[in-house]
């Protein structure tokens, strides 16, 4: 029988109230593994009002002491990362190295918080009129709500509590019901590493959940990554009750190839761009984008994309594991076949895949397309699935104009030797993470985390979809130049532009 996780509410580990569970299943096999219990009323009212109470408390311990705190907890981090790993692998079903990277990347973050006072101080002037100083203080906002979706359980819950706790906030987690084992570990390494009762409370349940707590009067701001439809539905409702709400939603990201990069080096990028983690990533490459005489790269692009192989976590050679659920799979499948229909050329065709002794996990094998078109719905929609379209295009520019014409903003890269291209293209393209030979530009903790457009909703949103830019954008630019050749021109740099 599998067992009914707990939940954290005021420093204890309790058994939901509710009859309603949800069944947490294994993706390579569907067997149930662990069942999420669907919070009720008054354990979400419980756990407000005891984030509320703790904050009162939390907010004046020093910044030092939090900072402490953070030092504790990503140690603990370290010291069970593989165990973290493993449990992440088996409700997940990503392959032990990408659950070990995903543990990683969240330990980053810890390692992040563990310098907040040096992030917390505000700024003076003197005599900004005769005799008369002025401070500015940066202070901790109150309750703070984290949504996280079931693509990283441990690296996103990681990218917002820890955070928001080392300023002096309290939170409450309500993580993915399909992941959920994942986030209720780290919790309890939170608290061994001395948290105090009610700084971090762990929720569990839905959109009723959900929305109970977006309404919640006591809660002042919520963070959301995940699905276009629910990041908007979460920033409307959050905002319509005067919460201070991000939310990052979808992507459709594209990799531009000149002529003049490295084949070998740019196949290979683009393999584990677009099929790594069965390309579940919202940093994902799902679109190739091959520019004059590079086009000649996608038969050799396909052969060696034939070559992966799906496979379950604890097998050493899988490239990657298998989608989340029947319904993910469901929708790459249909994806798949509506592309075909639409006259696109399917290169390799991953809907009929088996692996060996697993024949119920949601499996897609890796699916290449060229001759996609903008109007196409493989092309228009977010997969989330291990396929790649290829695209060609005469010019940069012709490159650039694709791109910028998406309503997604989340990723980009261009794999070039020319530094002047990549000056151009870093500046040109309208998308708020860039890489330069760099296949997914995720950056560290110290960086933004900058999706533009439809992919982020946020202050820019405030008044519209096409809302006038009142503020400046953050654009994070991540290079990497190639050492067998020199550069034409500018500089080797990862730079940050307002």
């Amino acid at each position: 029988m599998p067992r009914t996780l707990p939940q954290l509410i005021d420093g204890q580990w309790l058994q939901s109230q509710t009859p309603d569970l949800i069944e947490v299943t294994d993706p390579t096999t569907q067997e149930v593994i662990a069942l999420a219990p669907k919070a009720t009323a008054e354990e979400i009212e419980a756990a407000v009002a005891s984030a509320q109470q703790a904050f009162l408390a939390w907010r004046e311990v020093p910044v030092s002491e939090r900072a402490r705190l953070m030092l504790r907890y990503q140690h603990l981090l370290k010291e069970h990362h593989d165990e973290l790993a493993e449990i992440l692998a088996a409700e997940t079903g990503k392959t032990f190295a990408d659950a070990k990277g995903d543990v990683w990347r969240g330990i980053e973050v810890a390692e992040h918080a563990a310098n907040i006072a040096s992030l917390m101080m505000g700024e003076t002037v003197e005599n900004v009129a005769r005799e008369i100083d002025t401070a500015s203080w940066i202070q901790p906002l109150g309750v703070c709500v984290g949504i996280t979706p079931f693509n990283f359980p441990a690296m996103i819950p990681l990218w917002m509590f820890p955070l928001a706790i080392a300023c002096g906030n309290t939170f409450i987690l309500k993580p993915s019901e399909q992941d959920p084992m994942t986030p209720n570990r780290l919790a309890e390494l939170f608290l061994e590493a001395g948290a105090p009762a009610g700084v971090l409370q762990v929720l569990h349940g839905g959109r009723e959940q959900v929305d109970a707590l977006l309404v919640h009067p006591l809660v002042r701001a919520v963070s959301f990554v995940g699905s276009v439809t629910v990041g908007q539905h979460v920033y409307r409702t959050g905002t319509q009750h005067l919460k201070r709400v991000q939310a990052f939603a979808g992507a459709k990201n594209h990799m531009v190839i000149m002529p003049d990069a490295p084949r070998d080096q740019v196949i290979s990028n683009l393999l584990g761009a677009s099929c790594g983690a069965a390309g579940q990533r919202c940093m994902a490459i799902s679109v190739a984008v091959f520019v004059g005489e590079s086009k000649q790269w996608i038969d050799e692009l396909a052969e060696q994309m034939a070559a992966l192989r799906p496979g379950h976590w604890q097998d050493s050679g899988a490239a990657y594991g298998p989608l989340i659920s029947p319904q993910a799979r469901q929708r790459a499948l249909r994806l798949i076949e509506e592309g075909k229909a639409e006259g696109a050329d399917c290169l390799l065709d991953g809907s009929h895949c088996k692996v060996e002794g697993y024949p119920d996990g949601n499996w897609v094998g890796p699916t290449l397309f060229r001759g996609v078109t903008t109007k196409m719905g493989l092309y228009r929609e977010e997969i989330f699935g291990p396929v790649l379209v290829c695209m060609e295009v005469d010019t940069l520019e012709q490159a650039i104009e694709l791109v910028n014409a998406s309503p997604y903003g989340n990723g980009t890269s261009l794999f070039t030797r020319s530094g002047g291209a990549a000056r151009h293209f870093q500046h040109a393209v309208e998308v708020g993470q860039v890489g330069i030979n760099v296949p997914i530009p995720v950056p560290l903790p110290f960086f933004s985390f900058t999706g533009w457009k439809g992919s982020f909703y946020g202050d820019l949103h405030a008044y519209g979809k096409q809302a006038v830019r009142f503020y400046t954008e953050t654009k994070t630019v991540t290079s990497r130049w190639f050492d067998d050749k020199p550069l034409g021109e500018g500089p080797n740099m990862t730079i940050q532009l307002k």
